[in-house]
């Protein structure tokens, strides 16, 4: 029978505790590090993600609910019913805009926000374009809703672009990975439209430096004379 969220929290409690605790008996962090394997190894382990984001009371027991979620998107996403694909991408995007909306939120759930960043891309290597071919759109409209969502984005879409032009050698097929450079190309224009909107009106630093972060990024794959070209 699956851990009750409140049975999580103690689980990974007295696991994070135990470890940072040199002097700690090693039985309970053997026991707990036994019961959290367990879990991990459930597969329907990732059904009970939306409640550990909802109702878990220790910020390890949310990343390891996510954790387990990463796992299932790289392992198991071509094997899922499409309703519960849609589920997940749905559940993560509003997860992202709910850490993000505020700039409060956006500082006080930073560590939570990044590893749902990460999962966002997971998702997005196996979805896009092909199932998601509205995402840069989606992404540049939702940014017009908050000055810290836009700038999360700018994150989001940094890590975007690590992932298909300097890391997909070693995780993506040569077809996949053509795919992606291709859409991303294609969908240049608009992402650099966006970011001389936010370059040229914004005046919060941290959102300027997330921009600028990002276009550096770009650099690293985009012709040079576009930027120099371009009005």
């Amino acid at each position: 029978m699956a851990p009750t969220i409140e049975e999580l929290d103690v689980m990974v409690r007295s696991f994070t505790r135990a470890a940072a605790n040199r002097y700690a008996i090693d039985f309970p962090q053997k026991a707990a590090q036994a019961a959290l394997n367990q879990f991990k190894e459930d597969p329907d382990a990732w059904l009970l993600v939306d409640k550990i984001l909802t109702d878990a009371s220790y910020p390890q027991t949310k990343y390891l609910g996510l954790q387990v979620l990463d796992h299932v998107i790289m392992t198991r996403w071509k094997v899922l019913p499409r309703e519960q694909c849609l589920g997940i991408r749905n559940f993560v995007g509003q997860s992202i805009v709910d850490c993000s909306s505020t700039e409060e939120s956006l500082k006080s759930q930073r560590t939570l926000l990044n590893k749902l960043n990460l999962v966002l891309i997971s998702i997005l290597k196996q979805e896009w374009p092909h199932n998601w071919p509205t995402f840069i759109n989606e992404i540049i409209g939702s940014c017009q809703i908050s000055l810290s969502i836009c700038e999360n984005n700018m994150i989001i879409l940094r890590l975007l672009s690590e992932e298909v032009f300097d890391y997909s050698a070693d995780q993506m097929t040569s077809a996949k990975t053509r795919n992606l450079k291709t859409t991303m190309c294609n969908e240049f224009s608009q992402i650099f439209q966006l970011c001389q909107e936010i370059l040229t009106t914004a005046n919060q630093p941290t959102l300027i430096k997330a921009t600028l972060e990002t276009l550096l990024r770009f650099c690293n794959w985009i012709p040079l004379g576009y930027i120099f070209e371009t009005p």
